[in-house]
């Protein structure tokens, strides 16, 4: 308004819910506890599979929103347990402020925040929100520039360079590829992803490649083969990566789990969603004592 932004979402979200931390999904934070996780209407990209599109593809006046600021947010989120906040579902950078504000408070009140977001801001606030939140969870969507422009109106450097300043400043991170048929799908790209990961941010870095099904504008597309799905993960860790997931897989797949990648014992034991075992004891390995990467309490 006369040239001032304001915006229009804070306190204003359309979608609370309590989840799981694993449904983020984090798969080396806080196993096996909750998220109250927030969202308000729009997005920052314009991805023509979004899961999400019916809040991220509208403006705050078209979804039903509910009036939610930063002290509520905290409040139900201690009163249901909830060991963490999460905003999710549509783009985090859009209720910034709004996220912000929250997270320092939950921080006061012993509740941790993680961020679930493409990755598409500029370093100054990216950094101010490294000083407030825990985890941040990054949807890489390829590692193809062609992709981001044609699929998701965007650019693929400036979330490299998210990631990259994310590592930097120390904040817990775990990576997301979705894997769309025709799309994001070669064994080329799995590899440079993955290589990509080792050189800049070693292999510690959890990476979960992640299963499309038909969605928004994309309906047209089969979903992903397991074959295809095993294959990137095959090839991620030939390249070095030690954690590699895969999502949206049947729940008794092994690719949920967590391996110790020193004794190769079975470390958590996921089933969908929800921790079946857990042998990772203050960080470490029970077997062997490998320290396992993560915030583990």
């Amino acid at each position: 308004h006369k040239g001032i932004y304001y915006t229009l979402v804070y306190g204003n979200p359309c979608a609370v819910h309590v989840d799981p931390i694993e449904k983020k999904p984090f798969y080396h934070f806080l196993p096996a506890t909750t998220a109250f996780s927030i969202s308000t209407a729009g997005c920052n990209f314009n991805c023509k599979y979004c899961q999400n599109w019916e809040i991220s593809q509208r403006r705050p006046e078209q979804t039903d929103n509910v009036y939610l600021p930063p002290e509520d947010v905290v409040r139900y989120a201690r009163q249901n347990g909830c060991r963490s906040i999460a905003y999710t579902y549509a783009e985090p950078t859009v209720f910034y402020e709004y996220m912000y504000d929250t997270a320092q408070i939950g921080r006061q009140r012993g509740v941790r925040s993680v961020v679930v977001s493409a990755g598409y801001i500029n370093q100054k606030p990216l950094e101010q929100l490294c000083e407030t939140v825990d985890a941040i969870k990054i949807d890489l969507k390829a590692f193809r520039d062609k992709f981001y422009r044609e699929i998701c109106s965007g650019q693929l450097q400036p979330v490299l360079n998210t990631i990259k300043t994310i590592k930097r400043k120390g904040i817990w991170l775990e990576i997301v590829d979705l894997v769309v048929p025709t799309l994001n799908d070669t064994v080329e790209e799995f590899h440079d992803l993955a290589s990509w990961m080792m050189d800049e941010l070693g292999p510690d870095v959890p990476l979960h490649f992640s299963r499309f099904y038909p969605m928004y504008q994309l309906k047209s597309l089969p979903p992903t083969p397991m074959g295809t799905l095993e294959k990137a993960r095959e090839e991620a860790m030939k390249v070095g990566l030690r954690y590699v997931y895969l999502g949206n897989i049947p729940p008794t797949h092994k690719a949920n789990n967590t391996y110790c990648p020193n004794c190769g014992r079975l470390l958590i034991q996921r089933m969908g969603f929800f921790v079946v075992k857990n042998n990772v004891v203050g960080g470490k390995c029970k077997y062997c004592g490998w320290e396992i990467p993560g915030v583990w309490s």
